[in-house]
């Protein structure tokens, strides 16, 4: 997360560079925010699907034009020791109240829609961009793996700024990628660490203790005192860096620093030493365990902390990416933070009409022990315990053997979570079924009851993406006025589909999962609402070719089926064989878009599902 006001002190040693013909790590996080951000797409009804693929797209055609080739590291789990949680925690609660103020129309600081991030991760794999997830946050091992390579950083995180990379630093905000096309290179700018400590006339080595003292995430409750003839950060920072021109070692630097701070007892300055020396630790880089992977597929290790909570079977869709972070938070810490979403404060939360989904997946991964949950009620960012459910098909599974169990118990398991029975799936395509499911959970327990117009939109809004039909809507790239109530129930409709993604992927996919460019886009979503509203027949909004597969979905809708299944395993096999269910991971990822993640290592089919 980087260090206050630093990048305003590097700018001055940015250097011009042509990239081009080289590999390049890339920060996923960063980049995905970046790209959706500068290119003002939605953040009020849900997010622009469509515009953002396209955009991912012309970013990947653009670095291989020049012959560049992307490696994308995203953050893991959250980390065991907590050092960031009082920041997110804090970041939280801005957001609940900046969504508050989008779902009015008001300016507020960016929100990324919560299925964009998935939308990202598809995009790059259907590219077959490499695409590796961390254990733990992204930072030094995106820094290990450059370093290892001898390739630059695609990054804004101000960390970067701190480690000492070979290749450097090529800042996001002047990575020119869009100029690529005509001249054959990317123009950009490079930092090194070595130019900013070679200027400022300090120790590369004491640079980590430079960012331990400048109050990184690392480092909480320390107030350095520095005398500064003028006022403000930037000041600060300088008067920090001329300081530690006396110091050859980072200890001795942080050992000396004890003087400059206020409200630092004898008693407690052994503590405080030991923080900063473990925040200075955290640029310190280990051999990347990456490297190996993303050559020979070789999986890297589990931390050890996690070794005895987390199966070893997790490791290999993880760090491809086939499990959610969520996932691993769970196990690690037994925490949730779910994602803000843009909704007035005074409805209830969204999320808590998928909370029996979370609450199944919770059973699976822990048993019975309670799940912390951080949401927000009103304005407020809330923690509640959340008491697992394992019953049902899910109590006949075990953690430790859940990659081994058959699909006909995978899919038993999402059937009753979400309330179908196997007719729902009569006449559905398998890329369908999942949100076919989904859809049904979401008219039985959304509040209030969704009205038949906010069904007939969404699955016009799914034929629509699943069949290219261009529906005869007026206006459809006019902005629709927000209705609060709508968008609330496209929130709860989008939190079920999250969550049993989420779900779906613990179990190996036994269902396909669905491509999250194909989902009903908030902005139409409420335009159809007012066009049924105004009394529009829904089908004359369709075209003949596109009719049958509107009404399949509403036939399947309106089954009586919508109670959990009672059926004996045997039973619901019979019925799930009769109507061909996928049952290998492989025709799943393939309708995701999934390909393998990494052209270079050309993984074996079998290491890529469940067995």
């Amino acid at each position: 997360m980087g260090i206050q006001g630093l990048a305003r002190l590097t700018e001055k040693f940015y250097q011009d560079v042509r990239f081009r013909d080289s590999r390049l790590v890339v920060d996923g996080y960063n980049l995905s925010c970046h790209l959706y951000y500068t290119a003002r797409l939605d953040q009020t009804y849900g997010g622009d699907c469509a515009a953002y693929a396209d955009l991912i797209e012309r970013f990947v055609k653009a670095l291989r034009g020049c012959g560049i080739q992307p490696y994308v590291v995203l953050d893991g789990g959250d980390d065991h020791t907590d050092k960031k949680l009082e920041t997110k925690i804090k970041r939280a609660k801005e957001r609940i109240k900046a969504a508050h103020k989008k779902s009015q129309g008001m300016p507020a600081q960016n929100i990324m829609p919560p299925m964009c991030s998935s939308l990202f991760d598809q995009t790059l794999v259907r590219l077959e961009v490499p695409v590796v997830r961390c254990f733990l946050e992204a930072d030094r091992e995106v820094a290990a793996l450059a370093s290892e390579w001898k390739c630059p950083v695609l990054s804004k995180d101000g960390d970067f700024y701190i480690f000492d990379l070979p290749a450097g630093l090529l800042p996001i905000p002047h990575f020119q990628w869009q100029k690529a096309a005509q001249r054959g290179f990317v123009p950009c700018k490079k930092y090194t660490a070595s130019s900013f400590c070679s200027f400022y006339n300090i120790q590369p080595r004491v640079l980590p203790a430079f960012a331990a003292l400048a109050g990184n995430d690392f480092v909480k409750g320390v107030t350095i005192q520095l005398e500064t003839p003028e006022k403000g950060r930037p000041a600060f920072l300088m008067e920090l860096l001329r300081r530690l021109r006396d110091f050859q070692e980072p200890q001795k630097a942080l050992e000396a620093a004890l003087t400059w701070m206020r409200g630092v007892s004898r008693d407690k300055e052994a503590e405080v030493l030991q923080s900063l020396s473990v925040g200075m630790e955290e640029y310190q880089l280990p051999p990347s365990a990456l490297s190996r992977f993303l050559t020979d597929g070789t999986v890297p290790p589990l931390p050890p902390e996690d070794q005895a909570l987390v199966p070893d079977w997790f490791r290999l869709p993880f760090t491809e990416d086939r499990l959610d972070k969520v996932i691993l938070n769970v196990l690690r810490l037994r925490r949730v933070r779910l994602p803000v979403m843009v909704e007035h404060s005074s409805l209830p939360s969204s999320h808590l009409t998928s909370r029996p989904i979370r609450q199944v997946m919770y059973g699976l991964l822990l048993g019975e022990e309670e799940v912390e949950e951080y949401d927000r009620e009103g304005l407020q960012l809330t923690r509640c315990m959340v008491r697992p459910v394992c019953k049902g098909a899910a109590r006949q599974l075990s953690l430790d053997s859940l990659d081994k169990a058959e699909p006909s118990q995978r899919v038993r398991v999402l059937m009753e979570v979400l309330e179908v029975e196997p007719s729902c799936f009569q006449g559905v395509e398998p890329h369908l079924r999942l949100l076919v499911a989904v859809t049904c959970y979401w008219m039985q327990n959304a509040k209030p009851t969704p009205h038949q117009h906010l069904l007939q939109a969404l699955l016009l809004g799914l034929v629509t993406t699943h069949t290219s039909t261009a529906l005869q809507v007026e206006n459809t790239d006019a902005k629709p006025s927000l209705d609060q109530d709508v968008a609330h129930a496209f929130n709860q409709w989008h939190s079920c589909v999250m969550f049993s993604v989420q779900l779906n992927q613990l179990l190996g996919v036994p269902l396909p999962e669905p491509q999250v460019i194909r989902l009903c886009g908030g902005k139409l979503f409420h335009q159809l609402v007012h066009r049924l509203r105004g009394g529009v027949n829904p089908e004359r909004l369709l075209t003949a070719s596109s009719l049958e597969l509107y009404r399949t979905l509403l036939a399947a809708m309106q089954q009586p089926q919508h109670r959990r299944t009672t059926h004996s395993l045997e039973d619901l096999t019979a019925n799930l064989e009769q109507l061909n269910l996928p049952d290998e991971d492989e025709e799943a990822a393939r309708s995701a878009g999934r390909q393998p993640k990494n052209p270079e290592l050309g993984c074996k089919k079998e290491r890529r599902g469940w067995k």
